[in-house]
């Protein structure tokens, strides 16, 4: 049987076309960077993995991770954030305050995914937060940081006669500088005298315990911030020492000894970060997707420490709190 020309053409068109049909599609390996200005250890980073796994991204199969952990040193974070985009990450998700804009000054275009940054317009993050424009999108600690603010005011609940309470700040966190301002009128509205201690790193721990004692404060109010955190242990020795009561902005200086911590739920705002990681990768551009607050604040008290402190927490208090450590 003799082929015509034309079927021939058909059966050769057939055979080239054959591999290219039935071949396996290929699956974007895409690359996440990750800067934190905390320990590499912690429930919200591990929140953020899980939320990327629940939405289809997993490790080794479409996803790489490139994690930088800068430990409480604020001034690891430019050389950090460079080592990311010297990698050519495709996105970069950076928290808290400090971390976020280290990734805005090093990131050229790289869309950035905020994990939590403080104040993110005054501080030029971005426009607005419906509109935030630019490459930055993500999630913010407070557009309002009176948060801090409520913080004195409970706990001048739990301490009715404490009139100098002392501030733990970090004067290398830009929000730092707005979180005591903006506390210095709910002071002033509670008839609370401010002691303000600028701590850069940890060896000003003992300086400024020893500056509490010497100005005989009621109580600490520390800020929330990675340094901190990332010396939680050390912070709860000293307030035990000094049989200080505490109030926290985040949640581990709690678990580790303080007396109460008031503010988001970090692990929730991370594990929500994911949504916007997930949606650039799919093609989303940072200045469409408006930034979100978290809508819920929590109070915990530790009750042991209470005890420890001899202090009776107020039943008031007590019905408020998401949660009491035993």
């Amino acid at each position: 049987m003799t082929l015509t020309a034309t079927a021939l053409k058909v059966m050769v068109a057939c055979m080239v076309a054959t591999p290219t049909a039935y071949a396996q599609p290929t699956t974007a390996i895409h690359r996440l960077g990750v800067l934190s200005g905390g320990p590499s250890t912690s429930r919200p980073i591990e929140a953020f993995r899980q939320g990327l796994r629940e939405l289809g991204w997993i490790e080794g199969r479409n996803i790489v991770i490139e994690h930088r952990f800068a430990d409480g040193q604020s001034d690891r974070l430019p050389a950090l954030a460079a080592e990311l985009v010297a990698l050519k990450v495709d996105v970069i998700a950076a928290g808290p305050t400090p971390p976020a804009l280290a990734a805005k000054d090093a990131a050229g275009a790289i869309p950035i995914v905020m994990l939590g940054a403080a104040e993110p317009v005054e501080l030029g993050l971005i426009a607005s937060l419906a509109r935030p424009g630019g490459n930055i999108t993500g999630l913010s600690w407070s557009v309002n940081l009176e948060i801090i603010g409520k913080g004195l005011e409970l706990l001048k609940q739990a301490l009715p006669r404490a009139r100098r309470v002392a501030i733990l700040w970090n004067s290398s966190n830009p929000a730092q500088a707005i979180a005591v301002r903006d506390v210095k009128p709910f002071a002033r509205s509670t008839g609370v005298e401010l002691l303000l201690l600028d701590v850069r790193g940890p060896d000003e721990f003992e300086r400024a315990f020893a500056s509490m004692a010497e100005q005989r404060v009621d109580a600490v109010l520390v800020v929330a911030d990675a340094l901190f955190v990332s010396h939680r242990s050390r912070i709860a020795e000293l307030e035990a020492r000094h049989r200080l009561p505490s109030m926290h902005g985040l949640l581990p200086n709690v678990e580790a000894g303080g007396l109460m911590f008031y503010g988001p739920d970090l692990v929730a705002v991370y594990r929500r970060a994911a949504f916007f990681v997930d949606k650039i990768f799919k093609g989303a551009k940072p200045a469409d997707l408006p930034v979100e607050q978290p809508s819920k604040y929590d109070l915990v008290i530790n009750l042991k420490t209470a005890k420890a402190l001899g202090l009776a927490i107020p039943p008031s208090l007590l019905l408020r709190a998401a949660h009491v450590i035993e």
